[in-house]
């Protein structure tokens, strides 16, 4: 069964005896910490204004400064550092009181039990570690509107990256719903990587791509002999994202025999392989996506567990001012793919990727962008690499000239510039069929500057030539 991997971290300890203070730093001698100790809660502010602490172990009764007061001053000052409080036995009262006033992560009750103060610990700071990613995030939105993988600065986007950071430090289910191709697993893969799972596997199975008769063995693995085939032990999905997330995809696909016991593994987080005894203790969250009505799809029961929180991700149609940085990042991304250089879209395909209604959504996107990023190789994706009929685009109309292709210009000494200049923009728009904004492109001008230099020319010839 897969855990999450011990983390190394900073720890700062509080406390007035010495002895409480080096029999704790000895638990952790075996663990990669960075430890420092204090006396009092005085003596901890100081060392905290040179040690930038993950985790703040204080007891609560010392001189000078105690623990509340200690705990006070980083809350009225904003220090989201988690602090774990040491309790006397018979103090809950006081202990609960801290971690609900005071904020503090949570309480250890004295003497510490080793294992239990590690496990703890080891959440505190991967807690931290997503409280510094998610403010992380929020800068980087501010700023370019980028989520890891997701991009946008629409408003349906904006909101979109608002509840994933809302929802992601929590252990809430999710339910992302959203037409095919949105891009549902997405934004549940940048949950995982915005929670304190991130360190976790990140688990997906499509609840559509699976036969009925496999599902099970699929989600709750199987015993050797469970059934015809099984021909040895396989853990299912939730114990392989023990510690991480499970993607349920399609979950309106699940069958009506298999939503009771996956709702029973949801309420008790314990899961029984086919075939097999026993239970086995899972710690995995759990976000589902559907593009269905799940009303008449779902038990309404498992509905309700899985949907304690709901992301609705737009289509692509209702927020096409993304379209541009989409296909920026999309092509950043393929070109590591694919070792193509292409630097972007030109304006006239960008102009047909903007009025068109893309039922696909994201996916479709994508797909053209591969195409056209194979074809183009280099430089910006124009109309001559969209291999697609949707936009009635036809590619022959834009082929580069063969080698044999000769130039009408002949250049000779004296002869003026203007008729140079006059023949090779006439050569160009014959190449493209007429197509100015095309031509303006390989000719290395602006759309206007062109026609002003066309508008120009024929002036300069009727001058010449009243009569023609």
């Amino acid at each position: 069964m897969s855990r999450q991997p011990a983390v190394s971290g900073r720890i700062l300890i509080v406390d007035d005896d010495e002895r409480q203070r080096t029999d704790m730093a000895a638990m952790l001698a075996d663990c990669d910490f960075d430890m420092q100790v204090a006396a009092d809660g005085q003596e901890a502010l100081e060392r905290l204004a040179a040690f930038n602490a993950d985790v703040i172990v204080s007891d609560l009764v010392m001189p000078r400064m105690d623990g509340f007061e200690l705990l006070r001053h980083l809350k009225e000052h904003g220090d989201l550092t988690p602090a774990i409080a040491l309790t006397a036995f018979g103090s809950m009262e006081k202990a609960l009181s801290v971690v609900h006033d005071l904020k503090a992560f949570w309480f250890l009750e004295k003497p510490v039990e080793p294992r239990a103060f590690k496990t703890l610990l080891d959440r505190a700071i991967r807690y931290k570690r997503s409280l510094q990613k998610n403010d992380e995030l929020k800068r980087e939105l501010s700023l370019h509107g980028v989520l890891g993988d997701m991009v946008g600065t629409s408003p349906a986007m904006q909101q979109i990256f608002t509840q994933i950071r809302q929802v992601a430090p929590t252990s809430a289910p999710v339910l992302i719903c959203g037409e095919s191709g949105t891009g549902k697993e997405l934004v549940a893969r940048e949950i995982h990587k915005c929670s304190p799972r991130s360190d976790g596997p990140f688990v997906a199975i499509n609840a559509a791509a699976l036969p009925e008769t496999l599902i099970e063995s699929e989600l709750f693995g199987h015993e050797k002999g469970a059934f015809t085939g099984a021909m040895e032990r396989s853990a299912g999905c939730f114990e392989q994202a023990h510690g991480g997330t499970l993607f349920l995809d399609e979950i309106g696909e699940m069958p009506s025999s298999t939503q009771p016991k996956l709702l029973r593994v949801l309420e008790d987080l314990r899961v029984r392989r086919l075939g097999g005894k026993h239970e086995i203790a899972v710690d995995a969250r759990v976000l589902a996506a559907t593009s269905q009505d799940l009303a008449t799809h779902l038990r309404e029961e498992l509905y309700y567990r899985l949907s304690v929180f709901q992301i609705v991700v737009p289509p692509l149609r209702e927020h096409k001012e993304d379209i541009p940085p989409i296909a920026d990042i999309m092509l950043q991304n393929l070109n590591k793919k694919h070792g193509t250089r292409v630097a972007g879209v030109d304006t006239e395909v960008l102009d047909l990727l903007q009025h068109h209604d893309w039922p696909g959504n994201v996916r479709e996107l994508r797909n053209l962008l591969e195409r056209a990023a194979i074809i183009a190789g280099e430089g910006l994706v124009g109309l001559k690499d969209l291999s697609s009929p949707v936009f009635g685009v036809n590619p022959a109309a834009y082929t580069r000239p063969s080698p044999a292709y000769e130039s009408p210009v002949l250049l000779r000494p004296g002869q003026p510039l203007t008729k140079i200049e006059e023949a090779y923009i006439k050569l160009t728009l014959e190449h493209v069929r007429g197509n100015r904004k095309l031509a303006a492109e390989m000719l290395g001008i602006s759309l206007r500057t062109l026609q002003n230099r066309i508008a120009e020319l024929r002036e300069e010839e009727n001058a010449i030539s009243p009569g023609s």
